[in-house]
């Protein structure tokens, strides 16, 4: 009796292994395997983890994050069958992308702490450890799902800032110029719109302050635009436009939030503030969804997907 070297005698590869992905998440085995992996990343990258939690619960601006691995499962599962049929096996120099995750980890831990390159560590991190353990072919499947990971990272409060301030100056501009269509008499000063109520000659401030910046569309549209990009297309061009529509889409929606508050800033001024300025905000959400998935469909039906050949 002969064998093949590396294989158990009696077994055939094909069958000692699952095939597909599908197959994959229902075996005990390989199920037991992710727990292990995943504890393992867990633990040692808990920190980041927890203040990642820590600058996302409660704030709207981030609270996206926690639905970020899961629109990352979901992009895996749509390439399943390319997936499933690239060649799998140990890669070896992938320890290399881990080791490095691993050391800047502790890097921007215990040398620079930076809650954004403990994260980019931690995507290396598990970068690396998919190359290793499924090889180069399986990781043209893995690449996009896992770079989906970096919109549940908190950018720094100076990168924040830095894109902040010129939304501030564009909702304001654009609110001011959307009520003056309107004809509501309003000066713009700086960042601050003076709504003015020809009833009562009433001047009501509406300042477009950091909050009201459109930095939560902002973030949350390109991370929208990001994931429907991936699923809706395997072209590049495509890809890159549908991502691209989602930042005029967002900041397009705060001016008519801003004006929205400045009109009901005539009726009464608190409505342009505290709770009553969240609330409108979450609700233009939703038209702003359909709006951009709109524009996705008409793309489509512009430029239908069987005539672009091959990604």
């Amino acid at each position: 009796m002969t064998t093949t070297p590396g294989r158990v005698p009696g077994i055939d590869a094909a069958s000692a292994a699952p095939r597909t992905l599908a197959e994959s998440v229902a075996d005990p085995e390989v199920i037991g395997k992710f727990v292990l992996l995943a504890g393992a990343t867990v633990f040692l990258f808990w920190n980041w983890i927890y203040a990642q939690h820590q600058h996302s619960w409660g704030n709207g601006d981030w609270s996206h994050a926690y639905m970020v691995p899961l629109i990352s499962a979901y992009l895996l599962w749509q390439v399943r069958r390319d997936f499933d049929a690239a060649a799998k096996g140990v890669f070896w120099p992938g320890l290399l992308p881990v080791a490095m995750g691993i050391w800047c980890h502790v890097f921007f831990t215990v040398g620079i702490p930076n809650h954004l390159g403990q994260g980019l560590s931690l995507i290396l991190t598990v970068f690396g450890v998919a190359l290793l353990l499924l090889g180069t072919a399986a990781m043209r499947s893995l690449f996009l799902p896992i770079g989906y990971l970096f919109f549940a990272i908190t950018l720094p409060q100076q990168v924040m800032i830095r894109i902040t301030f010129p939304l501030q100056q564009i909702a304001a501009e654009g609110a001011w110029v959307l009520l003056r269509v309107l004809g509501i008499q309003a000066d713009l000063v700086g960042n601050t719109i003076h709504v003015l109520n020809t009833k009562t000659l009433v001047t009501t401030p509406l300042d477009v302050a950091q909050a009201c910046s459109g930095m939560r569309m902002l973030i949350a549209f390109i991370a929208l635009g990001t994931a429907v990009g991936l699923v809706a297309s395997r072209m590049w061009w495509k890809r890159v436009a549908l991502i691209s529509l989602g930042v005029p889409v967002a900041l397009g929606l705060n001016m008519v939030r801003v004006a929205v508050l400045g009109i009901l800033s005539l009726w009464d001024a608190d409505l342009s503030q505290g709770e009553a300025h969240t609330f409108i905000g979450t609700v233009l959400l939703v038209p702003g969804f359909f709006i951009y998935m709109g524009v996705v469909w008409a793309l489509n039906r512009a430029v239908p997907e069987q005539q672009e050949g091959p990604a």
